[in-house]
């Protein structure tokens, strides 16, 4: 599937899937996004407002047996790293509230654009087939990741990996085969026959007689019992491919994951890949990932803010309100111990001074 990799619509989708699922450190950096993304609440000027509406969002259902705007947001967000956008659906009752918001699938729809880049529509298949547009476009959410000047569709963090996957998973399909020939050792018998007139004459006989004695040995040895290999004559024995060395795969393999989880922006350390030498270099990539974290943020917000407003308006209140995430902290907890015990020390010796 990689190999004939054409990025066109809806075949890029389920690449990224496919290299997702290939390459476990990849899908791990992008669960590790969703939840370091982090939580938030919603501030209001009026404050039994702000308790009813933050009260909506942890306990709106979000489908699938799951509740709360937390639960939607990781599955609106795992679809806009992987798939480059995410879509989604705000379902009201009859009883002018909101009864769920809902993840969609983004295959399922398309962007139709107008004369201004302002003015588009989502469009979903009718029954025959083509694209229309959706009603009640209002309901509907959608955010592109990273979208580019010419495309009303966003950038998967994928986009760039599928030769370096590719690669990747053919040095790992490699080692398997190799091990999989180490565990499964093939012998070559070699019977040379010497210079007098008998060995020549009973070549063939002795060939077959110690092919035959070969073969109940290897064979005993698979039922778990031992049985000896004896033979008269020149005969040797040598392990297929024994002589033949390994290439050592450490450096190709971590030059390809430096590329792609590059991408990902994760710090490795995160990754359980130790490749920062020095303890200064983790913390600024550690900066560096809070300002990843920040733009996605960013992203998310809209979302969020567009969901407030309608169950703000519905419910016939008139306020202002404020999306506040909660503080990005990827300091390690054994420091933060480490620095609270040595406060603790420095206070206790302080108290006996006095």
């Amino acid at each position: 599937m990689l190999d004939n990799y054409v990025p066109l619509g809806g075949g890029d989708i389920r690449l990224y899937r496919a290299i997702r699922e290939a390459v476990p450190v990849l899908d791990a950096a992008v669960m590790k996004i969703i939840r370091l993304a982090g939580g938030f609440e919603v501030k209001c000027g009026d404050r039994k407002t702000e308790t009813e509406l933050n009260e909506f969002l942890r306990t709106v259902n979000v489908g699938r047996s799951q509740r709360g705007i937390d639960a939607f947001l990781d599955n609106y967000l795992d679809s806009m790293l992987t798939c480059g956008r995410a879509v989604g659906e705000i379902v009201t009752d009859g009883n002018r509230d909101i009864a769920a918001v809902l993840c969609g699938n983004v295959c399922d729809v398309q962007v139709k654009e107008g004369l201004s880049p302002l003015d588009f529509v989502i469009c979903g298949r009718s029954e025959s087939g083509k694209f229309e547009p959706l009603p009640y476009q209002n309901l509907i959410l959608f955010t592109p990741f990273n979208p580019e000047a010419d495309s009303p569709y966003g950038v998967s963090i994928f986009r760039s990996m599928p030769f370096l996957a590719e690669i990747l998973l053919k040095i790992y399909n490699s080692i398997g085969i190799n091990w999989d020939r180490a565990g499964n050792v093939r012998y070559a018998v070699v019977y040379k026959p010497q210079g007098d007139i008998i060995d020549k004459a009973y070549a063939r006989e002795r060939s077959e007689q110690i092919a035959r004695e070969w073969s109940t040995a290897m064979q005993s040895g698979k039922n778990g019992s031992v049985r000896d290999f004896v033979a008269v004559g020149d005969v040797e024995i040598k392990v297929i491919g024994a002589d033949s060395q390994i290439l050592d795969s450490e450096v190709p393999v971590r030059q390809i994951l430096e590329q792609l989880v590059s991408r990902t922006g994760i710090p490795p350390f995160m990754l359980g890949l130790n490749w920062s030498s020095t303890e200064r270099m983790s913390a600024q990539q550690a900066d560096l990932m809070t300002s990843e974290l920040t733009a996605i943020r960013r992203t998310l917000t809209p979302v969020v803010e567009q969901i407030c407003d309608l169950w703000l308006r519905m419910h016939c209140r008139n306020c202002s309100f404020e999306v506040c995430w909660e503080p990005i902290n990827l300091q390690d907890a054994v420091e933060e111990a480490k620095a609270a015990l040595y406060e603790a020390q420095a206070e206790k010796m302080a108290n006996m001074d006095i």
